[in-house]
């Protein structure tokens, strides 16, 4: 019983013919010194957790928020480490689509800032960042845009039609959010890196 843990080889060394008996094994480690300290480790953690969470709410994580002015969005990506920005048109259908897909994203990773910035108030970024076709999703990374996102392209199976999960993770191989919290599976995250499929930009919808 060398690879078993203590307690349990304690169990069924005691229980004989009945060792099988996961009561007996229960209530041992009920009384376990180790899982006490077991347990006040874990309760430290999720306190220390939901106060980080809690902190970084206060700050706007968690949320999908709009920002009305360039300086602020600016400010922003600098400000954070991991910031999701999706540039766009409240009247144009597939930003609507992506704002869907992006409040979802937003309450589940909460250490990346999701942000909204309509171009009509962005004629400085919208230049400078060469953004023509909505929608456009930027992600950046210390203030450094490490991906672009470009109407649907790369995000599903077909050019009109993307899942949350596809979303999740393309912004996960481009770093912008974290593995540990993600949900998409190796598939999803597959799609991501390697199956970026092209697409007629006259699909989408150009504003300039």
């Amino acid at each position: 019983m060398a690879n078993i843990d203590s307690h349990v080889a304690s169990v069924l060394d005691t229980s004989g013919a009945h060792s099988d008996d996961e009561d007996a094994l229960i209530a041992s480690l009920e009384d376990s010194p180790a899982i006490d300290a077991f347990r006040e480790q874990r309760l430290q953690q999720l306190h220390s957790e939901f106060t980080r969470a809690k902190a970084q709410k206060n700050q706007g994580f968690g949320n999908y928020s709009e920002i009305k002015e360039e300086k602020a969005l600016m400010d922003l990506t600098t400000e954070v480490k991991y910031a999701v920005v999706h540039f766009a048109k409240d009247d144009f259908a597939r930003c609507g689509t992506m704002d869907v897909h992006l409040e979802s994203l937003a309450k589940k990773h909460f250490d990346t800032r999701f942000l909204k910035m309509n171009v009509e108030n962005a004629p400085f970024l919208v230049t400078k960042l060469k953004v023509q076709v909505l929608p456009c999703v930027l992600a950046f990374v210390n203030g450094v845009s490490v991906d672009r996102i470009v109407g649907f392209e790369g995000l599903g199976y077909t050019p009109d039609t993307f899942t949350t999960k596809d979303l999740e993770g393309r912004l996960l191989s481009s770093g912008v959010i974290q593995r540990a919290k993600a949900t998409g599976d190796a598939g999803a995250v597959q799609w991501g890196v390697k199956a970026q499929k092209k697409y007629d930009s006259e699909d989408d919808d150009e504003w300039d």
